[in-house]
């Protein structure tokens, strides 16, 4: 099967072409315009997405890897996320699935995330995933292939807003993930005390907004030099990650409790490529006998591959449905 995907739910514009289970070309624009901003500005998204998507594309096709009238499927990210940049995504797939007569596949975001580990592992059930993105931070436990089920999530604040937002109020520039992890790398951990809120909870639901409040306080009672920016992200940072782990630990305890023996464990979305985080979640696993996948790294941010597999995965259980509307918000039903 040869699907053409895009994936254009915040502020990456991505296409991909796959056929069965290997990716054939992959291209993914990251918009730099929202650096100055210090965050996504939705409007400007969908303007970046409506002018790249189609350079890109003719990019691809440029190529003559193959004709667009021998793809089987066009696939497109329909929610969650940005409303304008979905329906430019989707509109310019649904177009193209048009004028070639071919399938036009509506995919969930999340779904492609939590998919994408099942593209270059085996996995081994029950299988708990970890979705740490920009925009969401959830659990979710799959018993089989075709059974998923929402345990938890956060109530405010994702984990990857929760990095850009304490990297903005150090000075430190948009997207602020990997430069907190960097500047972690110099600091002191154990310098500040943070909030771990909702940790007493045998549950999967999480918190990040009072963190936010917190450091905030502190950049206010704090010189901001370069020694408070190190010892404050190397803070955050292990005290994120221990909130993870403690959170994690307790919901695993609530489900052994039900005779739910977890087997292993995936790690996906934008937030799996920070590597203090990944190191601490393998080495608590390991004294479980808990199996960690990831996807591949081109696979782990927003990108079309994991909505090029996560069709090929589920081609046949999903209607073909031409009218199929964009939505800022999707649950995620396999």
């Amino acid at each position: 099967m040869l699907v053409f995907a895009t994936e254009t739910s915040c502020d990456e514009t991505s296409i991909c072409l796959m056929k069965d289970k290997k990716i054939v070309e992959h291209i993914t624009f990251s918009q730099e315009i929202h650096k100055k901003h210090g965050g996504v500005v939705p409007e400007l998204a969908s303007r970046a997405h409506l002018e790249k998507i189609q350079i890109i594309t003719n990019e691809l096709f440029s190529k003559k890897i193959v004709e667009p009238n021998e793809i089987d499927a066009f696939a497109a990210t329909c929610g969650p996320g940005l409303i304008g940049s979905l329906l430019v995504g989707s509109t310019f797939t649904k177009s193209l699935a048009i004028s070639f007569n071919k399938p036009f596949i509506p995919i969930n975001h999340l779904e492609g995330h939590i998919l994408s580990t099942s593209f270059n592992n085996k996995i081994k059930f029950p299988n708990l995933i970890l979705l740490l993105t920009g925009g969401h931070t959830q659990v979710y436990l799959m018993t089989n292939e075709n059974e998923i089920e929402l345990l938890g999530e956060s109530i405010d604040d994702a984990i990857g807003e929760a990095f850009d937002k304490t990297a903005k109020l150090i000075g430190l520039p948009y997207p602020g993930g990997a430069e907190i992890e960097r500047k972690a790398q110099e600091g002191d951990e154990n310098k500040f005390l943070l909030p771990r809120p909702l940790i007493k909870e045998e549950n999967f639901n999480f918190s990040f907004s009072g963190i936010k409040t917190h450091i905030n306080l502190l950049t206010k009672k704090n010189k901001i030099d370069k020694t408070f920016i190190k010892d404050l992200s190397a803070s955050f940072q292990k005290n994120i990650t221990e909130i993870l782990i403690q959170k994690l630990d307790k919901g695993l305890n609530r489900l052994n409790s039900h005779n739910i023996k977890v087997c292993s464990i995936s790690v996906v979305g934008g937030v799996s490529n920070n590597i203090y985080i990944r190191n601490k979640l393998e080495n608590f696993f390991s004294n479980k006998s808990i199996e960690v996948y990831y996807p591949l790294k081109e696979m782990m941010g927003d990108n079309a591959s994991m909505i090029a597999w996560s069709c090929i995965k589920n081609y046949n259980k999903n209607k073909v449905d031409l009218l199929f509307k964009p939505k800022a918000r999707m649950n995620v039903v396999l």
